[in-house]
């Protein structure tokens, strides 16, 4: 497990939100997405959520950069 948490370049499918929250809790990224759209579901603020994550988490290749 990562401990690390960022956006990876190569499974994203539209911000790289949800691949990066599968690496980090060791599942894949498609369960982690039926996962988010099940949530939409329920009422709250998942899709804004999703945004801001999209906006605060680094993307992977800026991450190496700064290492």
């Amino acid at each position: 497990m990562s401990s690390r948490l960022a956006r990876p370049t190569n499974d994203r499918m539209i911000g790289g939100v949800c691949a990066a929250l599968a690496r980090r809790f060791g599942t894949s990224a498609t369960t982690m997405r039926v996962i988010f759209l099940l949530s939409c579901l329920l009422p709250g603020p998942q899709f804004l959520l999703y945004i801001a994550l999209w906006i605060l988490l680094p993307s992977e290749d800026k991450t190496r950069a700064a290492w």
